[in-house]
């Protein structure tokens, strides 16, 4: 099985892995005719550079050959040993700035004199991926890291997530990292990946509502449940676009795991801190018997809440807004059961799971938006396979399906459904003609891989 370990002694960000993707193999003209398939005039800058004595590549993104805005003072200063990090001033309605110490630095505030790409919305970027001649898998790959990248700011301003305007999403250089990872990712094929706890730095930045300590908030919430420490250097070590493409890989966190290295990678921050080298090291290689044995810890059961009401006197537009609702805030599943409640009544049971530490806010939610007058709340323990998107190639297009796998072994595959019907209707087939297809073409390639290797 070949698997791969990210290294986060010195953090993460955007440009760090895919200089540590290039340093490992990818091919540098995967992620050149990525940037290019975007059409927004982006290409990239690609140089091997010394971080503390250690040999990286450094890659810039570049606006019609300019490098991004929001980079280029940061980098041009910082390469020449300055400490004085000057502020790009940014129209933004959300207003969060904060300076990323790996090279992006960003005052949110907005001046309708001052109008650029940073404004782009989640929907807009959707639609510039989609439209991009981009596998579908890296579609996908990206689409999902900016819908938690976007997750995450609209939680921070408590504003729905596709009416966010803010600079993570729409900067060029934000759009093509999370595009060029992504593809960076597909082209390895890798069949798990695995990351050590996270070194978050430290100090504090300056937002938009005050001094926060380190990390900024969007980038705390993206980084939730992951195992993070703060060592070193007194300086932000991870940014948004890092902890979100850490967040759609979902890795399985611990110590390196028993494994034959083929291929290491250094992907370079910014900074050239003394006696600290700001990389990220990428290894990728084969498992060995001891780590095929050893129980990953994404196998392990995870706490959920609980919280449940019984409703006899609730319009069913009202419910479905309040699941919508629930789900768009972060809940993990949200179900309606039909019940018969006393007095012979037919109702509904609302049951939704959510992390322990949003507990509070769904209650919250339930009890103002229902008729109910009271939650029931418990904690459970809940274990997942692990999931990827793969596509298949069948008669009727590309579709998308998803694999669960323990431990490597895929024991559930299941075509997407919206894929089905699309393509059902475009050849007048029925659904489930063109899941059998989808399922047979998953298995043929599946068979082709194994003989390959």
């Amino acid at each position: 099985m070949r698997i791969a370990y990210i290294d986060c002694f010195a953090g993460i960000a955007g440009d760090m892995f895919l200089g540590a993707l290039l340093d490992a193999g990818v091919p540098e003209q995967v992620l050149r005719d990525s940037a290019t398939a975007l059409n927004i005039g982006a290409s990239l800058k690609v140089e091997k550079v010394d971080r503390s004595g250690i040999s990286s590549v450094k890659v810039h993104v570049l606006e019609r050959g300019h490098l991004a805005e929001g980079t280029s003072q940061i980098e041009q200063q910082t390469e020449n040993g300055y400490t004085q990090q000057p502020r790009t001033q940014h129209e933004h309605k959300t207003g969060h700035p904060h300076t990323h110490e790996h090279g992006h630095t960003h005052t949110h505030e907005h001046d309708n004199a001052h109008e650029h790409h940073h404004g782009r919305s989640l929907t807009e970027v959707r639609r510039l991926i989609q439209s991009a001649a981009l596998a579908e898998p890296v579609k996908q790959m990206a689409i999902r890291t900016f819908e938690l990248l976007g997750a995450s700011e609209a939680k921070i301003h408590n504003v729905p997530i596709d009416g966010i305007h803010f600079h993570e999403v729409g900067a060029v250089d934000a759009i093509v990292d999370i595009v060029c990872a992504s593809a960076g990712v597909h082209h390895l094929r890798v069949d798990a990946w695995y990351c050590s706890s996270i070194n978050v730095g430290g100090g504090t930045v300056v937002c938009a509502h005050g001094t926060f300590p380190v990390p900024a908030p969007a980038t705390a919430d993206l980084l939730n449940g992951m195992p993070t420490y703060s060592a070193h250097v007194q300086k932000e070590l991870v940014t948004p676009t890092g902890a979100a493409l850490l967040r759609m890989l979902n890795p399985t966190f611990g110590p390196q795991p028993p494994m034959r290295v083929e291929k290491i990678g250094y992907g370079a921050g910014t900074r050239n801190t003394k006696d600290f080298p700001n990389v990220v090291r990428l290894s990728i290689g084969e498992a060995t018997e001891d780590s095929l044995r050893a129980p990953r810890a994404s196998e392990d059961t995870a706490n959920v809440t609980v919280l449940e009401t019984a409703l006899d006197d609730m319009s069913p537009q009202l419910l479905a807004h309040v699941a919508e609702r629930a789900l768009a805030e972060g809940a993990l599943d949200v179900m309606l059961t039909p019940v018969i409640m006393k007095k012979g009544r037919p109702g509904t049971l609302l049951t939704l799971l959510c992390n322990p530490e949003q507990a509070a806010t769904f209650e919250r939610l339930i009890l103002r938006e229902t008729t109910t007058l009271g939650v029931r709340i418990r904690n459970d323990r809940r274990r997942c396979l692990d999931r990827t998107h793969v596509a298949a190639v069948t008669p009727y297009g590309n579709i998308r399906l998803k694999v669960g796998s323990l431990s490597g072994e895929v024991l559930n595959v299941a075509p997407e459904f919206e894929d089905c019907r699309a393509a059902a209707a475009a050849h007048s087939v029925s659904i489930k003609q063109v899941q059998q297809a989808a399922i047979a073409a998953y298995a043929r390639d599946a068979e082709g891989e194994e003989s390959a290797r």
